[in-house]
């Protein structure tokens, strides 16, 4: 009888202990923000620098992707393959200049800000300076921009119409955290520093052990008035 009743408690805590590490995974929270791609041959590559950053040369082909995601391993790409010939196929080259083709992509409803519609996918050839970068690139075509004071791209051609970088729980809804930092955050997340592994977080864990404490203290409970 004894032994049934270790078992029995021993199963309550293992029970809740589950019940802490699903309601975690449940939760897994994401952000909302424009992802930034370069194009390789027919598929996208996620960019390891920021807009700012990258100079790219006559003939290359970014994209910008608004979604809500963990990191860049989960991150979605532009729902349009890259093809420099066809979007910069009525721009002509011009000595002095260069020609970047863009992929802009607002996304889904379902990762839209409460309120929002995103509007259209659509491509543009932009004719910049042979040393712009391709933020300046982007600016030249879908303005207005909205960066936010760390430099992170918030909005473009106006969408949306507020926010930056919110994170967002696993139900879909807005949290209170901060911002994901600037348009290097971007970078960090490609290379996975300071990105989230998808485990439990350190609430879940400390949740976990206050559960395994009190499961311990009610066996050891139910063993002395036994005794």
């Amino acid at each position: 009888m004894r032994r049934a009743g270790r078992a029995a408690a021993l199963l309550v805590v293992l029970g809740a202990v589950l019940a802490v590490l699903g309601t975690g995974t449940a939760q897994a929270a994401g952000y909302r923000y424009w992802s930034f791609w370069e194009g390789s041959g027919t598929d996208w590559t996620y960019a390891t620098q920021g807009p700012s950053l990258v100079r790219p040369d006559d003939g290359a082909v970014q994209g910008f992707r608004f979604s809500v995601s963990e990191d860049s391993q989960d991150s979605a790409k532009p729902r349009r393959s890259p093809g420099f010939t066809e979007i910069c196929a009525d721009t002509p080259a011009k000595d002095g200049t260069k020609r970047v083709a863009l992929v802009i992509d607002p996304g889904t409803a379902a990762d839209a800000p409460a309120g929002e519609t995103p509007p259209a996918l659509r491509t543009v050839c932009a004719r910049v300076a042979a040393d712009a970068s391709t933020a300046e690139a982007l600016a030249s075509v879908a303005k207005p921009l909205r960066y936010s004071s760390d430099a992170l791209l918030c909005a473009i051609s106006g969408y949306p119409g507020s926010g930056c970088g919110e994170q967002v729980s696993g139900n879909g809804h807005e949290t209170p955290a901060a911002s994901a930092a600037s348009d290097a955050a971007t970078s960090d997340a490609a290379t996975g520093s300071g990105g989230s592994g998808g485990g439990p977080s350190a609430g879940v864990l400390v949740g976990v052990g206050a559960v395994l404490l009190l499961g311990i203290a009610a066996v050891v409970q139910a063993r002395r008035r036994r005794g």
